[in-house]
């Protein structure tokens, strides 16, 4: 009898040790664990039109918080709607115009200001001269891409975050600039082995040129989700509800990762008071893993 309570004592031991270094492992899987996106918000800021920004801003706000995004790389955020971001106290933005500093629609990338530390940022112009305002091939504005590398405070890992808009009219701009965008992300994460976004609206269908540039280097996060993406076959919707019937864009906003990034559920929200939706284009959210 007393062999076997020491037995019993031992394995009671033993099972505890392997009880707490599951729940650290857990723990820690958890604390590695992100909610990013890619967010076209429409730039468009004319109070004439039918749902005007003053509308549609704090429903863009609620959107946000309520899916609880750490990470947001936004397109079309004008000055104006730039420092209306700045009033969300939990988040901080980085960014610049695509015309200069501060002028013109910038890619913002909205993150966790307790959670993420900025290491390091910057902005290039997809275009022949991409270090300084230009325009680049055959595009029809100014096209740009802001990127910067976090701390992540609670699982330690370190990674970047690249943010862009190709252009909607050119396709060589639409080509040369994922060719350029693809070949600076190399050239900037250069021989860090560290977990890598790229979101943005590509203006490019799944199927096209832009799109197999991007994928020779990152995956998309829809082709890789452990789970069935969610609703996802169309991310460009217009902003009525029932404009999807006149339409046909289909899928042209994307967030890719490296193999860094694991990533655990992929959706694209149709979020909508029943008659509009707060943007033109879906949001795309997504639960990821560092390694």
């Amino acid at each position: 009898m007393r062999k076997t309570g020491w037995a019993l004592l031992l394995f009671g031991v033993m099972a505890l040790g392997a009880c707490r270094e599951t729940a650290t492992k857990n723990s820690g899987d958890e604390n590695a664990t992100l909610i990013v996106g890619s967010y076209n918000i429409w730039c468009n800021a004319d109070e004439k039109e039918p749902f005007p920004w003053s509308q549609r801003r704090e429903r863009i706000k609620e959107l946000i918080r309520f899916h609880e995004y750490d990470l947001l790389g936004m397109q079309e955020v004008r000055p104006e709607q730039v420092d209306f971001f700045r009033t969300m106290e939990e988040y901080d933005l980085l960014g610049t115009g695509r015309e200069g500093p501060g002028q013109g629609e910038h890619m913002t990338i909205l993150y966790r200001k307790d959670r993420f530390q900025l290491l390091d940022s910057a902005t290039f112009w997809l275009s022949e001269t991409p270090d300084t305002v230009s325009l680049g091939w055959d595009a029809a504005y100014n096209r740009i891409c802001t990127w910067a590398k976090f701390l992540d405070r609670k699982s330690g890992h370190e990674f970047y975050f690249f943010n862009t808009h190709l252009d909607h009219m050119g396709p060589i701009a639409q080509r040369e600039g994922a060719r350029l965008l693809v070949r600076k992300i190399d050239e900037i994460t250069g021989q860090d082995s560290l977990p890598i976004f790229c979101t943005g609206d590509f203006n490019s269908r799944p199927e096209s040129e832009p799109i197999a540039v991007m994928t020779q280097r990152l995956h998309s996060a829809k082709s890789v989700s452990q789970t069935p993406p969610y609703n996802a076959q169309i991310t460009y919707r217009g902003l009525t509800v029932e404009a999807l019937d006149t339409m046909d864009v289909g899928e042209i906003d994307y967030l890719f990762v490296n193999d860094r990034v694991e990533v655990l559920k992929f959706g694209v929200l149709s979020d909508s008071d029943g008659q509009c939706y707060p943007s033109d284009h879906l949001p795309l959210w997504a639960r990821v893993r560092l390694h």
